[in-house]
């Protein structure tokens, strides 16, 4: 059996033996008009007033958009509602969570050919500036709650985003867009510590406790907000959009994700590659979440093969630091318990799943920097197969990811 994994701008074949599994997210009907769906949505909205009438009467607007670590389809909103925004003199946030601001080239990738309208009103949310938050308390874990102040200045705020499967959070978008969305450092780390618990995985929300500081977080925001939920395919062709009440809306687009990215499995593989495609492949923090996926479709004493660009280096190194100064994934899961900061619990999720299988990459990362996080390179996807295959004999059992960030293997 052949197929193509994505690397890069590439397509790299690779043939699999006799049996081999293909796992990608469920083949769903794309829009043939993402425009039209989008507008379908923002008119006809889940219990809310349509977005015209959401607009009307407005001072001051804000729309918060993802970063370029997402697959929203942001431009393809704009192309639908971007008229609306600009006549309501609307601003935009970027909801970087902790991450760094965009760049141009990523603020071009964004906006797309909205760029030149929407750009001079676009600014990046900056979870260290402790001035632009305001304290709203916390939440029933005891996270403190803060959250960029631009929220509590506007009269309006419009949501954008896309849902997915999120290793941690249950899902994304939704609540997300304001934790960690445009949350402060001390917010985002506190939530993410909750990570570590073991009801903090995927399609799980209700039990969750990042999920719940995330509702708490929602529940404070005082001004009216018009969600528009996008759910992309395996392509990452729009597919769903669901507009209106945030919480409302999140639901629907969660229902229609859980369809496509909720695969099912007979058994777990002795050998499985899980790929982080673009643009989740942006740096080895975001590209992790194809290990933790690729995981559980991963037998006990298995390898695990990510295949990621990992384009932009590390990322946040906090948990890279952590893992290297480490002998082995025990210790480094004890230090972890000991004392928390944001992005353990990343090194956390690497930790124990290199505690029962071997890690392997092929990546732009240098050899040193993936030992680091107990990870060996590999030259190229084939080799690292053969490699695989070379050990665990020729009745392996293989299974491929095909969009290992999101692709969530269940057995059964």
């Amino acid at each position: 059996m052949r197929v193509e994994v994505p690397y890069l701008k590439d397509l790299i074949p690779i043939d699999l033996p006799e049996g081999s599994l293909v796992v990608e997210p469920n083949d769903v009907e794309a829009a043939a008009d993402p425009v039209s769906l989008v507008r379908g949505a923002v008119d006809a909205p889940i219990e809310s007033r349509p977005l015209g009438s959401f607009l009307e009467g407005a001072g001051r607007t804000l729309v918060i958009v993802n970063d370029a670590t997402r697959p929203t389809p942001t431009r393809a909103v704009l192309d639908a509602i971007g008229d609306e925004l600009e006549a309501a003199g609307a601003s935009f946030i970027v909801a970087t969570g902790a991450h760094r601001a965009p760049t141009e080239e990523e603020y071009r990738q964004i906006l797309g050919p909205h760029y030149g309208r929407f750009r001079p009103r676009t600014v990046a949310h900056d979870a260290r500036d402790a001035a632009s938050q305001v304290d709203l308390g916390k939440t029933r874990n005891g996270t403190p709650i803060l959250l960029d102040k631009a929220v509590f200045e506007a009269d309006r705020v419009l949501v954008t985003g896309s849902v997915e499967p999120h290793y941690f959070a249950g899902y994304t978008g939704g609540r997300k867009a304001f934790l960690p969305g445009v949350a402060g450092y001390a917010t985002i780390e506190a939530n993410h510590k909750l990570a570590l618990s073991p009801k903090a995985v995927s399609l799980e929300l209700d039990d969750n406790p990042v999920s719940q500081d995330m509702e708490d977080a929602l529940r404070l925001i005082p001004k009216p907000v018009f969600s528009i939920m996008t759910v992309l395919d395996k392509r990452q062709r729009l597919v769903g959009c669901c507009a209106g009440e945030i919480r409302s809306s999140f639901k629907a687009a969660v229902e229609r994700a859980d369809a496509i990215f909720a695969v099912r499995m007979r058994e777990r593989a002795d050998i499985v590659i899980s790929v982080a495609r673009f643009p989740m492949d942006i740096d080895l923090y975001q590209s992790q979440k194809a290990i933790d996926n690729g995981a559980l479709a991963l037998a006990d004493g298995g390898i695990l093969i990510m295949v990621a660009s990992c384009r932009d280096g590390v990322g946040d190194t906090a948990f890279l630091e952590l893992l290297g100064s480490a002998a082995n994934p025990a210790e480094a899961l004890r230090r972890i318990g000991e004392g928390y900061r944001l992005g353990y619990h990343k090194a956390a999720k690497i930790a124990v799943v290199a505690s029962r299988a071997s890690i392997r990459a092929v990546s732009e990362l240098d050899a040193a920097t993936l030992r680091k996080a107990f990870i060996s390179k590999q030259r190229s996807i084939p080799e690292a197969l053969r490699d695989a295959l070379s050990e665990k004999g020729p009745s392996a059992k293989v299974a491929v990811l095909l969009d290992g960030t999101v692709t969530v293997p269940l057995l059964g």
